[in-house]
């Protein structure tokens, strides 16, 4: 029997826009395509529209299945869907691959026009705020000219952030949820070491892989392995795995002995089989570089002097990467510009995956705030 909540099978969805696309770092794209899904209908008004931006290495696959797949569940399917927090017997929501990923939208791995050969390394440097043009053309190409709301936890919250900044006769309510204004020195590192595991990797060759018919796997595999741990909190690994063997003893040796490091390799390797290195440096910039009190002397008030959406902020105790002191230091510049502000700091052992898991409180806390949502 088919789960009265789930929306089912989904299609992806394209759009090629022919209109130059400048971006921050002063390159051009000439035209470029994405890649979306949608779920829910698009009401009379067009004013039932959700957003859902994704994190560094999600994409526009973020509910229901593929028919060729069933197992192909959307990363945020557990949210999303009939009578679930975003509820699509109301909203009409959209998920799209950002410009530079690799499920679809232009990326380094797309044929350059003027090489007939992919970009590799020569796609230019994106950003958020460029990620936010493009998605307002996704809107335009729908005919959407005011989202309900935008949302997203992570890259995705930095996203909403920017939407409310950029454009906020465009937005009405902004959902940032496990995320920061800008990084800290020590999240920029943790970037850093992923990149230079895979810039150093010997089957790299400067990014221009694909023409050697090489995939710079170890270093990926690293780069993910670091990540996850990052991503994870020392309670949820403890009760996960604590110092488990896989075999019950000592092999005084160099390979797999405990089950945590079966898991973090197992990650690894199957983020190297789906996941394009290029895309995934690409992606850690744009979290390096997001910081829009950066153009305002530093001072993140100023920053939303503009906006005037309402928020939902939802952070997460144990998330280390971005802990709700982080979230407090959005909700203090919100409220100086009186803004209309939620927040909610939500106990959870898992990190900062916890945005990404099937939580009472959490999810709780989302639908109420949606159905609070006049369309």
């Amino acid at each position: 029997m088919r789960d009265s909540t789930s929306i089912g099978i989904v299609t992806p969805q394209s759009a090629i826009f022919n209109t130059s696309l400048h971006l921050k770092s002063g390159a051009v794209l000439d035209s470029y395509e994405l890649v979306y899904e949608t779920y829910g209908e698009l009401n009379a008004t067009k004013s039932n529209a959700v957003l859902v931006c994704h994190a560094l290495s999600g994409n526009h696959h973020v509910a229901g299945s593929y028919a060729d797949d069933t197992k192909s569940v959307g990363w945020w399917d557990n949210i999303i869907g009939p009578g679930k927090p975003i509820d699509t017997s109301r909203f009409f929501v959209i998920g799209v691959n950002n410009l530079g990923g690799c499920h679809g939208s232009t990326g380094p791995t797309s044929i350059n026009g003027n090489t007939g050969k992919p970009y590799g390394a020569d796609f230019p440097v994106v950003t958020v705020e460029d990620w936010v043009e493009t998605q307002v053309r996704l809107a335009d190409h729908l005919g959407i000219n005011c989202f309900a709301a935008v949302m997203g936890g992570s890259l995705g919250g930095m996203q909403a952030m920017r939407w409310s900044i950029d454009f906020p006769e465009r937005v009405k309510h902004a959902l940032v949820i496990a995320s920061a204004a800008k990084l800290t020195a020590q999240n920029i590192a943790f970037n850093d070491v992923a990149r230079q595991a895979i810039i150093t990797d010997q089957d790299f060759h400067g990014g221009d892989y694909y023409s050697h018919d090489a995939i710079p796997r170890r270093g990926l595999r690293l780069a993910r392995m670091l990540g996850h741990i990052t991503y994870l909190s020392d309670d949820s690994m403890a009760a996960k795995f604590g110092r488990e063997l896989r075999n019950g003893t000592y092999s005084f040796g160099f390979d797999v002995e405990f089950e945590i490091e079966s898991y973090l390799r197992y990650q690894g390797d199957k983020f190297a089989d789906q996941f394009d290195a290029n895309s995934y440096l690409l992606m850690t910039k744009v979290l390096d570089y997001f910081d829009p009190a950066h153009e305002h002397n530093g001072d993140l008030t100023a920053a939303f002097h503009g906006a005037t959406a309402d928020f939902l902020v939802v952070s997460f105790t144990s998330d280390w990467r971005f802990s709700p002191e982080r979230s407090r230091s959005i909700i203090k510049a919100l409220l100086d510009n009186e803004l209309n502000v939620s927040y909610a700091e939500i106990t959870s052992s898992h990190g900062h995956d916890s945005f990404l898991m099937e939580d009472h409180h959490y999810h709780k806390i989302v639908r109420a705030y949606m159905d609070n949502i006049v369309t």
